[in-house]
């Protein structure tokens, strides 16, 4: 007998997951998984259904149809404890006005017992935040950092962030990356955040995510995409016939105006297409453009 191998845990696992608004469908039958120390980058056209996607990972919206679990139970009858392993910016502020930063910090800290007040009190002072001063006085930018030091002074194992960075200027957008890589180096955090800002992507995202028509349409490592992922023109069947040769994916095709089409294909590991194939190599904004 082969000895038991402990197999990593899944941080979340989404099966068959529907969710309509009305008569608006907005997640079809959505299969996705996360796992530990995963970075993973969500990115979709407006009304795409992030934020939804987002919420009902986090149980804080319960699908129509399908499994959501975190942590291994249900997401919407989550225990307290692991509850208490999930960090989330939401990408409308939820901060209560009246308190001062100090006071709200100081509320939450109540919630968690793995707060860490020298994280806390190192972020304030490198991100210019006046614990004193009524939240209501705080610019946007200074709001959204106070949101995300609350939710990364836990040190959460799952970090979900619904568009972080809008109200960041790029200074404040780098050092909230360079957060966001140590959290991840130092803890192995699951973190899953939404942006339309592609160049953050690319900084920090080893893992993309591209969502349409109400699923995960692909899911790889960033790297992995830039290098098999090609674009290539012609009649359906040369393209046909080209795919099969090369034992890619078909990942989407669209018909041009000629009548030709162009297909996004997906090249096995290792593959090495002979220079006549007239493949085209992508980048992260091509990328986005195709599938989403």
């Amino acid at each position: 007998m082969h000895p038991a191998v402990d197999l990593p845990e899944i941080t979340a696992q989404l099966t068959g997951v529907t969710l309509s608004y009305g008569r608006q469908q907005v997640l079809t039958g959505l299969d996705w998984s996360l796992l530990p120390g995963q970075v993973v980058g969500l990115l979709g056209r407006n009304g795409a259904g992030k934020t939804s996607l987002l919420e009902v990972l986090l149980g804080l919206r319960e699908a129509r149809a399908g499994q959501v679990q975190l942590f291994g139970q249900a997401a919407c009858t989550i225990d307290d404890a692991s509850r208490a392993r999930i960090g989330y910016v939401p990408q409308q502020s939820d901060l209560f006005e009246g308190f001062t930063a100090r006071q709200l910090l100081a509320y939450f800290k109540s919630f968690y017992p793995r707060w860490n007040e020298a994280k806390v009190e190192g972020l304030m002072s490198r991100w210019d935040i006046t614990a004193d001063k009524p939240i209501a006085r705080l610019s946007g930018g200074q709001q959204q950092r106070l949101s995300i030091i609350r939710a990364l002074a836990h040190e959460p194992d799952l970090l979900v962030l619904d568009e972080p960075v809008a109200s960041l200027d790029p200074a404040g957008r780098r050092d909230f990356l360079r957060e966001l890589v140590g959290q991840v180096l130092d803890r192995g955090t699951t973190v899953v955040f939404s942006t339309h800002i592609l160049s953050d992507l690319e900084r920090v995202a080893f893992n993309l995510a591209f969502m349409s028509e109400g699923r995960i349409t692909c899911q790889a490592p960033l790297d992995e995409l830039i290098e098999t992922v090609r674009s290539v023109q012609g009649s359906r069947p040369e393209l046909q016939a080209l795919t099969a040769c090369l034992e890619a994916q078909r990942l989407r095709n669209h018909v041009l105006d000629d009548g030709l089409e162009r297909w996004l294909i997906r090249l096995p590991a290792g593959c090495e297409p002979p220079p006549s194939a007239a493949l085209q190599t992508v980048n992260i904004e091509d990328l986005f453009m195709e599938l989403t």
